[in-house]
């Protein structure tokens, strides 16, 4: 996209630039989609009618955002914002999978470590011990008992746990377990607020980048509509779209379906007020980056102290369970 406004702007036609990009030397797999939209052009396609007919590489936002540049011959522009706004929505995922990628981390490390401990040290730990003869405290006994049942069932553990992820997985994708798990996903502790911030910032970036570019209110809140994988937020935005398309202004649309921040209603209310719709949608987009940053610092603050601690914990009780069964031995036989 960036490579393409930059040869627009300096003077070549759009075939010249798609040819450009065609003959690069390195290998690539935009050299690919650039023959097929130059010959989609060359047989007389429009540009953004060619885009459409490469499936799901360019969305219905990208190809709208085109065909209003090709209508208003403000191609190259409207391809530097698509650009910039490309890698704002990269860098909001980016933010979000960084924050979450050291727990996940600690957390698989913690199940490798259980798994270690109560498949090998645990087993050789509780011969040992059963040579003494001795009662071994309680807390040693169920160690011992919870690593025997799992050296003998692991197989069945593990069928259990693979049966009902797939049964979890398969109740989410039916339309009503879909809609409970998006709705529910908003509503994690920690979690919930990061996901609703990525979203506002997003939804406002996009209707910013769409209204600035002279699509209408309306046909951007449904092209953000097709864009936005949740189907309970699906469903909020459906209801904006209709209230809007009955005429209510967009913040009144949006305090009426009551899921929205008041602040958001307030500066979109100002912006409606002073006839600049599209500045208020870019100074909420900025609002709202800001506190998805922040979001994502408390996630990262909070979470990754918590697995250490449970993993901590862990290794605490098992080394104490350990430690305590070794001294109850020990004192036995010293008492002999």
């Amino acid at each position: 996209t960036e490579e393409l406004a930059e040869l627009l702007e300096a003077g070549l036609q759009l075939e010249g630039a798609l040819k450009v990009i065609e003959q690069r030397q390195e290998k690539s797999e935009v050299k690919t989609v650039a023959a097929k939209l130059r010959q989609r052009v060359r047989d007389g396609v429009s540009f953004s009618q060619a885009l459409r007919e490469c499936g799901k590489t360019f969305d219905a936002l990208y190809c709208n955002l085109v065909a209003a540049g090709e209508a208003g011959g403000a191609l190259p522009q409207i391809l530097k914002r698509q650009c910039a706004y490309l890698e704002l929505i990269e860098d909001l995922r980016k933010r979000v999978i960084n924050s979450l990628m050291y727990p996940s981390i600690v957390f698989a490390s913690a199940l490798v470590l259980m798994f270690i401990f109560l498949t090998f040290l645990v087993p050789q730990l509780s011969v040992l011990l059963g040579k003494t003869g001795q009662k071994l405290p309680m807390i040693t006994q169920i160690l011992i008992a919870v690593s025997g049942f799992c050296g003998k069932w692991w197989w069945a553990i593990i069928a259990v746990v693979g049966a009902t992820a797939l049964l979890i997985r398969a109740a989410v994708q039916t339309p009503p377990g879909r809609a409970w798990w998006h709705r529910a996903m908003l509503d994690i502790p920690v979690v919930g607020p990061v996901l609703r911030a990525k979203f506002y910032a997003e939804m406002l970036q996009t209707l910013s980048t769409l209204v600035s570019n002279g699509v209408t209110l309306l046909h951007g809140i449904n092209l953000m509509l097709a864009a936005t994988a949740n189907v309970y937020l699906q469903g909020l935005l459906r209801k904006v779209a209709d209230l809007v398309g009955e005429g209510t202004s967009l913040a009144s649309a949006l305090r009426r379906v009551g899921f929205f921040p008041p602040v958001l209603m307030d500066i979109l209310g100002v912006g409606e007020q002073t006839g600049d719709i599209a500045s208020a949608l870019e100074r909420a987009a900025r609002r709202f980056d800001r506190e998805l940053t922040s979001r994502i610092g408390h996630l990262t603050t909070l979470i990754q102290p918590a697995i250490i601690l449970l993993v901590a914990l862990f290794v605490g009780v098992v080394a104490y369970s350990m430690i305590a069964g070794i001294l109850t031995s020990v004192s036995a036989l010293r008492a002999r």
